[in-house]
């Protein structure tokens, strides 16, 4: 286990700003993700390949928000980890499959969005259920293979304040090594300016198509064109910070007090690259009312069939030949039929362009 100088002041902030971030962004991804995984599971077995897209992203969501509570700890905890080794690797390792397979995914989406609106008609073989789950098992083995590393490589190191105060850290390296700064680099390259350019153009193509569509309304274009933005705007504030700082601590030689101020930066830029776990359910799922509309009656008719005061209403939604059966009876063959016909629901839970 290395050790490193102290930085006393970093631990003070990390104290009072990280856990409020992470609280707050485990107290609505988890929710959110999980019922944006039902309604990707709803749009696949409509042969929907967005659908696809969707549970991979909210699947990798979720993996890194539910190491969140172990984030929470140690940072309360001044940047003392308290866990295991393993555990601390464990951590590390989900939060950057979590970062670089939702770019991965995210890209999908736009270039899925990009062909169906810019090119309907051309390309319908590369819009299928089959092809989005070979590229979406592909971005989770390689993934899953370039990060493997941290798993070999110790994620842990000793800093020492005086001689009385020692903290554990985990995944808090400064300076790097010479082959994180160039796995860095690499990371930078492929995982978020190659995805990052991708977004841009299949946004500004599908803009161009909607705006020189005359067959939509002038009050429809205007919230695609606000939808495009957010995506766009959600994605470079999310993941330009955070590799801004890896590059600046990556490249170059820096003083030690320089390097400690951009290494305080950088941290706060890994805390607020979480937000994405709650932007994409709401961006990618949510915003439409299709979406919310599967979410509701995923609930409405699956979840609470037995608590609503008139199961004649909800029968009538589903089979109307059953009026006059028992309660339980009427309850558990409600859940049966209706979670066949939760499929038709909606065209799609993607907004429509």
């Amino acid at each position: 286990m290395n050790e490193t100088e102290c930085i006393e002041e970093q631990h003070h902030v990390d104290h009072y700003l990280f856990p409020v971030i992470y609280v707050f962004v485990m107290v609505i991804s988890i929710p959110a993700n999980v019922g944006s995984l039902c309604v990707s599971c709803l749009q696949m077995k409509k042969k929907n390949e967005l659908g696809v897209y969707l549970f991979g992203l909210s699947l990798s969501d979720l993996l890194y928000s539910s190491t969140l509570p172990l984030w929470i700890h140690y940072t309360w905890n001044e940047d003392n980890w308290t866990f295991s080794p393993a555990l601390c690797k464990v951590s590390a390792f989900l939060m950057y499959v979590n970062f670089y397979s939702s770019t991965a995914f995210l890209s999908c989406i736009s270039l899925d969005r990009y062909l169906a609106v810019v090119y309907p008609l051309k390309f319908p073989y590369l819009r299928t259920r089959r092809i989005a789950s070979f590229i979406s098992l592909s971005i989770w083995i390689v993934e899953t293979s370039f990060n493997a590393i941290i798993i070999w490589k110790d994620e842990t190191s000793i800093e020492r304040c005086g001689t009385n105060k020692s903290y554990i850290l985990c995944f808090d390296k400064y300076p790097l090594e010479k082959w994180q700064s160039n796995f860095n680099v690499f990371r930078t390259c492929t995982g978020y300016v190659i995805p990052l350019v991708i977004i841009i153009f299949c946004n500004q193509k599908v803009y161009q198509a909607v705006k020189h569509n005359q067959a939509t309304e002038s009050r429809e274009k205007k919230r695609i064109v606000k939808l495009l933005l957010s995506v766009t705007l959600t994605f470079f504030l999310c993941f330009t910070p955070f590799h801004a700082m890896l590059l600046i601590l990556s490249v170059g030689k820096h003083s030690t007090d320089f390097g400690k101020q951009i290494f305080k930066l950088y941290r706060i830029t890994v805390a607020l690259t979480s937000l994405n776990c709650v932007a994409d359910p709401i961006l990618y799922c949510f915003v439409s009312e299709t979406g919310r509309s599967d979410i509701w009656n995923l609930f409405r008719f699956c979840h609470l069939p037995s608590t609503t005061s008139d199961p004649g209403m909800e029968l009538e939604d589903c089979s109307s030949n059953r009026k006059h059966t028992k309660t339980h009876v009427l309850s558990h063959q409600l859940t049966q039929v209706c979670t066949k016909k939760l499929g038709s629901f909606s065209k799609s839970y993607m907004p429509s362009i």
